[in-house]
């Protein structure tokens, strides 16, 4: 194809369209038309959604399994390796189907595999059911080997915008941006495909390379309504993505970082890691998590890494490199509590069984707070089967104050310790932070515990 012919290719192909299961045109909505606004209403569901977040080094590909078992894969890796690892892993994952292909946009570390995951699904499995597109074209060999593969197997191409939805039964994903007219003079990165995906009480909101201009389109436009319990960082968590002011509107319980670990372009960012850190939001990253799943029950969800590695913002680099396509299957790590809007992070197993929880907040001391600081206390819990060595661990409240867990300090399967506010001798049952002021607020607060590699071991709310 001649470049004039890739370009008619785009204006035929890439048309308006609402967006509804089955990869056909909403006939509700006129050309350019949104269909809706923000994320739907939390409703009961029933079955699990499955989100891998898939190790593909300085790219970035997302599958996602819906109870009924429909499928949407967002991005495709990278052009360097033709999204050899997406695919691999989807044929190891006995996917027979995509009934959502989603284009984040058209830069060539997103569309690696388009191409040869249309000529293999069209060809050998079950086909793909429509493809999305934010419509911005680009010059590069693989956006033109992509448009072939369209054209070639005659798949529904649509171009995508704010306001659309994908159905997968309860599973709902609303497109967030881009904007009709488009921000920040079309640059691809900024005009990324942001889809909020809601199951049950449980949010994914995929930001693509979303940075600076999208971000602040965003949270000018949704506001609250950008409250997720998982986000995907924007462009691989460079510098100019996940901004202060995101992370305030979108408040995400647990974020997510692909890029490859030794990123030429620094991914991600020591500036976007502190605004992570600054907010307590644990983070698992490709580089050194490998593949990463999220599965949902629509009030809880559990994360499953290919291995352990720290989740503390600013320790990510500690963790040891995975490469793409190796390792081992995903084991479970933790899991995130869920009621309306997440409110709790549970404790997650350590070695040998051992758990942490926070069995008991006496916020309120009797009398004077300041004046009685040692029945100001909070209960730890090891509510596993083995002991749990806490030395060096850190407890802290929600603002930032940190008090460190003396070194051989031991708990029992079952067993308690009390952390006093005041001061007074240590013993195996009870510590002293040694303030000289109320730590705990009465009218509520949050309980934050990292071990020695900055993993959030707990992290509750209370009121």
């Amino acid at each position: 194809m001649s470049a004039s012919l890739r370009t008619v290719v785009v204006i035929v192909l890439v048309v308006f369209a609402g967006c509804t299961g089955g990869g056909s045109p909403d006939t509700g909505a006129s050309p350019g038309q949104s269909t809706a606004a923000t994320p739907t209403t939390t409703t009961s569901v029933n079955g699990t959604l499955e989100v891998h977040f898939i190790n593909v080094g300085q790219s970035v590909s997302t599958l996602l399994i819906a109870p009924n078992g429909e499928t949407m894969l967002i991005d495709s890796g990278d052009f360097r390796d033709d999204g050899e690892h997406v695919l691999a892993y989807l044929q190891a994952h006995d996917i027979q189907r995509l009934d959502y292909l989603i284009t984040s946009h058209a830069d060539a570390d997103h569309i690696g595999g388009n191409a040869a995951i249309i000529e293999y699904f069209e060809t050998e499995a079950n086909g793909i059911g429509a493809i999305y597109d934010p419509g911005i074209a680009s010059t590069s060999q693989t956006y033109a080997a992509y448009l072939d593969a369209v054209e070639e197997h005659d798949v529904p191409l649509y171009r995508t915008q704010a306001g659309d939805q994908i159905s997968m039964g309860q599973v709902t994903s609303t497109v967030l941006a881009p904007p009709e007219g488009y921000l920040a003079n079309e640059d691809r990165n900024e005009n990324s495909i942001v889809l909020m995906t809601q199951y049950g009480a449980t949010r994914f909101l995929f930001t693509g390379d979303a940075e600076d201009e999208a971000e602040d389109y965003l949270v000018e436009t949704y506001g609250s309504a950008l409250r997720t319990t998982v986000l995907k960082t924007g462009h691989h968590g460079s510098k100019g993505s996940t901004s202060e002011a995101f992370l305030q509107a979108t408040q995400p319980k647990v974020a997510v970082v692909s890029s490859a670990y030794d990123s030429q372009y620094g991914h991600p960012n020591e500036e976007t890691l502190t605004r992570l850190a600054a907010q307590s939001i644990p983070t698992y990253w490709t580089a050194t998590h490998g593949t990463i799943v999220f599965t949902s029950d629509g009030e809880r969800v559990t994360i499953s890494t290919q291995q352990d590695a720290p989740t503390g913002p600013l320790s990510l680099r500690d963790g040891t490199a995975i490469e793409p396509g190796t390792g081992p299957d995903v084991s479970l790590r933790t899991e995130i509590m869920a009621n309306g809007d997440v409110t709790q992070l549970t404790p997650i197993a350590t070695d040998g069984g051992a758990t942490l929880a926070l069995a008991e907040v006496h916020a309120d001391a009797v009398g004077s707070d300041t004046e009685n600081l040692n029945d100001e206390y909070i209960v730890l819990q090891n509510t596993g089967s083995d002991s749990l060595d806490l030395s060096g661990w850190t407890v802290s409240d929600g603002s930032g104050r940190t008090y460190t867990i003396p070194d051989g300090t031991m708990l029992d399967a079952g067993a308690t310790v009390t952390l006093h506010s005041g001061t007074g001798t240590d013993t195996t049952t009870d510590l002293y932070w040694g303030s000289g002021s109320a730590i705990w607020n009465n009218d509520g607060d949050t309980v934050t515990v990292l071990n020695t590699t900055g993993d959030v071991v707990l992290e509750e709310e209370y009121s």
